[in-house]
């Protein structure tokens, strides 16, 4: 930075200044922690290319001077006086108790020591330390192969170029923090370039899960890369009953589907039957298996096995042919009929318990009316009997007559009459 005036006053100022500073120097260093002082000043930390604002502040002033000066100790600002050329520096505020200066679009260059002077007596001097932050670029992420087979090892790598302060990379895979290894570089202009290698041992699982490089850095804010693995893995294959749902009876048909899944997917499929020979008439559609009428003989294991470029896979089926049902299965219902059925075959039972009493009533009642019949059929038998006893005694004469007569003498026995109910 070159030191220039518009005038003559302002080229005088400047040399005093610039003069009286380095004069002082020794005095005002030696001044700086001296009790009592009353300059200050905060250091600044700037990203690069934006603003910097430095302050000189005093308490209770006396009215001496204030300036700014820049790490080569040269003036920037006496008083509300620039002195430099550099119109990047402007004048923010200036009174009595402070000086502030603005910096824009600040650049490494501009790192270091401000000086805010106060002449007093003896002089005093407060120090603000500008830090320039520059953030790094983009950052690039980098594996060692484009694809690995599960249960191998893969490398990614991950670099943050020209930052400074370095920057700090952290490694996510899903929701799992990883650890790498860092090495740092510095470059001639003072920037540092980072770079971080991780190292993973994949497993099938991990086909299509993100792995992100976090950069951390106080220039810059959710920077990151992203990479996905790509995981290659023999099949995985699982056997369906397609028919029946329930058990396997001779008679039968029987339909199984092979579910096979790979990467790269299963280019050939296989079914056997272990030990055996599949059924001769046993029909083998790309992955499905078709028996018809099964029979005992058709038990054993039945097996599909699938294979690609990684290695083969199996699942096994046991098939156990039960006898046929003797009886026609009762057809299954939904619960409403099924409630519906139950009641319709308690109704019946409750239809016989009516009946039964009913005819016990009558049996009941039928004996009662014979018993009440029987009784006033032998009151009256005895009665007429008696009585037509009697009326041999009432037609005779004399006593003789009715003793012959009721005891059943020849001149009555026309007359006697016995009734029958």
């Amino acid at each position: 930075m070159a030191i220039t005036g518009s005038g003559s006053l302002t080229m005088s100022l400047s040399i005093l200044a610039i003069s009286a500073a380095f004069l002082l120097k020794g005095a005002a260093e030696s001044m700086t922690d001296v009790e009592g002082q009353n300059l200050g000043t905060d250091n600044v930390s700037v990203v690069e290319g934006e603003t910097a604002t430095i302050s000189c502040r005093v308490k209770n002033n006396d009215g001496s001077v204030i300036q700014l000066l820049n790490p080569n100790r040269q003036t920037i600002y006496f008083r509300d006086v620039r002195p430099l050329k550099d119109s990047r520096f402007q004048l923010v505020n200036f009174s009595d108790n402070e000086l502030r200066v603005s910096l824009s679009n600040v650049s490494l260059s501009d790192e270091g020591r401000y000086v805010c002077q106060l002449y007093t007596d003896p002089p005093q001097e407060a120090y603000a330390d500008i830090t320039v932050l520059v953030p790094p670029g983009s950052p690039i992420i980098e594996s060692r192969e484009d694809v690995v087979r599960e249960g191998n090892e893969t490398e990614l790598t991950c670099t943050a170029m020209g930052s400074k302060p370095p920057a700090s990379i952290r490694w996510m895979k899903g929701e799992q923090e990883l650890t790498g290894e860092t090495t740092l570089e510095e470059t001639y202009d003072r920037m540092y370039t980072v770079i971080s290698r991780v190292r993973i041992a994949v497993t099938k699982e991990d086909d299509g899960v993100p792995v992100d490089c976090i950069i951390d850095h106080p220039a810059a804010k959710d920077l990151q890369a992203q990479r996905h693995l790509e995981v290659l893995y023999k099949p995985e294959v699982k056997i369906v009953v397609t028919y029946p749902e329930g058990l396997t009876r001779e008679g039968d048909n029987l339909d199984l589907t092979c579910i096979a899944e790979g990467k790269p997917h299963p280019h050939q499929i296989n079914w056997l039957r272990v030990d055996e020979d599949v059924p001769p008439h046993a029909v083998v559609t790309g992955s499905d298996l078709y028996i018809e009428n099964l029979n005992k003989s058709y038990n054993g294991t039945y097996r599909c096995v699938a294979s690609n470029a990684v290695g083969e896979a199996y699942d096994d089926y046991i098939l156990y042919v039960y006898d046929a049902p003797t009886t026609t299965p009762t057809p299954t219902t939904n619960p409403d009929n099924m409630q519906d059925s139950r009641a319709g075959e308690g109704a019946p039972q409750k239809i016989d318990h009516a009946v039964i009493g009913g005819v016990v009533a009558v049996v009941m009642f039928a004996i009662l009316c014979a018993l009440i019949v029987l009784g006033r059929y032998f009151a009256r038998h005895k009665g007429t009997y008696f009585t037509h006893e009697a009326k041999g005694a009432d037609d005779a004469a004399d006593a003789d007559t009715a003793i012959i007569n009721a005891e059943g003498g020849h001149n009555n026995t026309d007359e006697k009459k016995e009734y029958y109910i």
